[in-house]
């Protein structure tokens, strides 16, 4: 305990010591992001031989109390990360092996899937590869604004039961908030207590971090920064059976007690496990990205950079550390509008800053709600007018539509999805977010023609050709073939920019792609040179001239990103 206290001692000792400046760059990027209303709060911590600084900005909710380091946050998928560490530890302490089968540490009732004689491991659940899906298909949240809080464990044993692997186990990278879960909660289970309990004993009490947990004491809900979707005030997340993937509450202060115990810069009797969960499990993500036990590692211009972010209803947030250079950063934010690049920008001086501009629905928004649907589509058209100081995202709109049309707003919502298909043409997704609208406000005629748009640019949506059987409409959905030879001449490797590269590869028939640090996703033909993902909304289209395909562009939420071809 004595080593304990003066770890903690030694951390908290430099706010004697000169504050330093928060590099311009970032600063003024965040200061812009504030004022055009991306998030009411982002505090960021930097640890590193000279101790733990601090820089808040912004408030708690619009127009309240300013943030500090205390301000409480939903982390999101960090908890991750303390999954990982857990499972570590367990092991160090032979309580269990990493590779061991899960279904060693289930009851006897729960039978998890198997795939050509082979198990799912404690190890694969944590890093990413045991090819049980993102999340369980037997949710039905009574409350979609906490849409976690009423999955029981009975529900996730029904699932795991039920469920049919689609890939080998351990063959490839799939982000799966279910495995994670469902490794914290056997880890529970193996020690006797709740994830949260156990989390605490195991590393935030020895970190002296108070104000970790996943129930909210009193000083929590005080210090709570509240979330914003949209900049709408949302509810918090409640993740009671898959806590272990994401279900912690923190505070700036106590993260980067966190983080300096993983970059060893204080020691702790958990940093053993935490060495264990940096180690690289293997390299599945695609290029320059490596995953250990719940973390990410990715390779920056002064040393790997091992790293997690996270994201609830109202959050976004990253935790990193380079140990080359000894510096780990933190990034909060009480918004769903995330701020990675500032983390990754202070651990890699290669790693960009976005342009912060104006949101476009925030000010679409502000009228909306004074002056209704017309004043929400004029004030549309002469912000379109002005794309240098305003910025419109796809997937923004398409929220503040939820918004108004979750609301009985049906008019609202009609003007804000009627823009989205103005703005973003391309985009199936736009077409079947108004067609729902135009559902609900009894226009059946033109939510056909929309429904039919969608399913036209991707003949993938499930969605519009449910809703059109429903409605009596039998869609012609025709099957491209493409030549294997043309597919062949489609692999290779494609920069959409510095880092970030999609890999195209084929087996047989089908086709292929893997972006930088995520999973491999099959494309389907719309045409020979284009296809579409069923994974995501998502298109791409390839360029062929003179027989050679130079690039491929890459068409996603309202984004057209180009891609050179360099191998």
């Amino acid at each position: 305990m004595k080593h304990l206290i003066l770890l903690f001692v030694a951390l908290c000792s430099v706010s004697g010591l000169a504050q330093k400046a928060l590099p311009e760059d970032v600063a003024n990027s965040i200061k812009a992001r504030i004022t055009n209303g991306y998030s009411p709060s982002i505090v960021v911590g930097i640890i590193d031989k000279d101790g733990p600084q601090y820089y808040t900005f912004g408030t708690k909710t619009k127009g309240g109390d300013p943030v500090d380091e205390h301000t409480i946050y939903e982390i999101g998928s960090i908890s991750k990360t303390f999954t990982g560490i857990l499972l570590a530890d367990m092991a160090l302490r032979g309580k269990l092996a990493v590779d061991d089968p899960a279904q060693k540490h289930l009851p006897d009732s729960v039978t998890l899937p198997v795939r050509n004689g082979k198990q799912i491991t404690l190890g694969h659940l944590s890093d990413h590869s045991s090819a049980l899906p993102r999340m369980p298909d037997n949710m039905a949240p009574a409350d979609p604004a906490n849409p976690y809080a009423d999955y029981t464990v009975e529900q996730m044993y029904a699932f795991l039961r039920s469920c049919t692997l689609k890939r080998d186990i351990g063959s490839e990278y799939e982000y799966s908030n279910l495995a994670q879960g469902l490794l914290g909660h056997i880890l529970s289970l193996q020690a006797g207590k709740s994830y949260e309990a156990l989390m605490i004993d195991r590393i935030a009490s020895p970190l002296d971090m108070k104000s970790t947990k996943i129930t909210f004491d009193a000083r929590m809900k005080q210090n709570l920064a509240i979330g914003h979707s949209q900049g709408v005030p949302v509810s918090n997340w409640d993740i009671p059976t898959l806590a272990g993937a994401g279900a912690i509450r923190s505070s700036l202060h106590d993260m980067l007690l966190y983080v300096a115990a993983n970059a060893g810069l204080k020691k702790s009797k958990m940093y053993p496990a935490m060495q264990l969960s940096h180690t690289v499990r293997h390299d599945k993500p695609g290029e320059g990205t490596r995953v250990g036990l719940g973390w990410h590692i990715s390779k920056g211009s002064a040393g790997d950079v091992i790293w997690h972010n996270g994201g609830t209803g109202g959050y976004r947030t990253f935790v990193g550390f380079v140990q080359e250079t000894g510096k780990g950063v933190v990034v909060l934010t009480n918004s769903n509008k995330g701020a990675d690049d500032i983390g990754f920008h202070l651990l890699n001086s290669d790693a960009k800053l976005i342009e912060v501009k104006k949101s476009g629905v925030t000010e679409i928004k502000k009228v909306a709600d004074a002056q209704g649907a017309e004043g929400a589509w004029n004030t549309y058209l002469a912000l379109k007018k002005d794309k240098t100081a305003y910025e419109f995202n796809e997937d923004e709109i398409n929220n503040l539509g939820y918004v108004y049309l979750q609301s009985d707003k049906t008019k609202l919502a009609l003007a804000v999805f009627k823009i989205n298909v103005e703005e973003y043409p391309g985009s199936s997704n736009v077409y079947d977010s108004y067609g729902e609208a135009l559902m609900k406000d009894g226009q059946k005629d033109l939510a056909i023609e929309n429904y039919r748009k969608s399913l036209e640019l991707n003949p993938g949506n499930s969605n519009a050709v449910e809703i059109l059987a429903k409605m009596g409409v039998e869609p012609p959905v025709a099957e491209i073939v493409v030549d294997e030879t043309v597919l062949e001449s489609y692999i290779g490797k494609y920069e959409l920019q510095p880092g970030f590269l999609i890999a195209i590869t084929r087996e047989g028939a089908r086709l292929f792609g893997q972006a930088t640090g995520q999973g491999r996703f099959e494309l389907f033909a719309q045409s020979p040179t284009e296809f579409y993902l069923k994974v995501v909304e998502a298109r791409i289209a390839f360029t062929v001239k003179d027989g050679k395909t130079e690039s491929l562009t890459l068409y996603q939420a309202g984004q057209v990103m180009p891609g050179k071809r360099v191998e």
